[in-house]
């Protein structure tokens, strides 16, 4: 099952960077006279919702074999520091008390990684259970973590 809801556009052209103090910068506009790192990664435009893999699962409980409904008990989120998406999920976990565990794919890479494995092009992407959510949207999200 694939759903797809539209948000709002994307940022496009980031920018990372060492100021004077050697604090790490971000920012849509480039600086002058400055060495930058540029960010290809988006926010999505689109929400979609990916089924990972089935959410029955058979259970022996003794007497004979019976499916179950698995309830999502675990979110994941890819992130970064700038991404407004990102922001708005964080403060939408919070204010729900929605346990959460989040990666920033800037500063782990390891995080980097597991994320390019999942073929993600964008952030956020979330994943509750086994299904994954590229972008954020409450109405989406709430559609997947019941």
């Amino acid at each position: 099952m694939s759903v797809v809801f539209t948000c709002f556009p994307s940022i496009s052209g980031i920018y990372k960077w060492k100021d004077a103090n050697g604090v790490t910068q971000y920012s849509d506009v480039k600086p002058e006279n400055t060495p930058v790192e540029t960010f290809e990664i988006q926010s999505y435009q689109k929400v979609s919702i990916v089924d990972m893999d089935e959410s029955i699962q058979d259970v022996d409980d003794g007497y004979k074999k019976r499916k179950y409904l698995s309830r999502p008990k675990k979110v994941i989120m890819y992130s970064t520091q700038w991404c407004g998406y990102c922001k708005k999920a964080k403060k939408y976990f919070r204010k729900n008390r929605i346990a959460y565990t989040e990666y920033d794919i800037e500063k782990s890479e390891s995080a980097k990684r597991r994320y390019k494995k999942l073929g993600a092009t964008g952030i956020p992407v979330i994943l509750v259970g086994k299904k994954r959510m590229n972008g954020f949207s409450v109405e989406r999200f709430n559609s997947i973590y019941k």
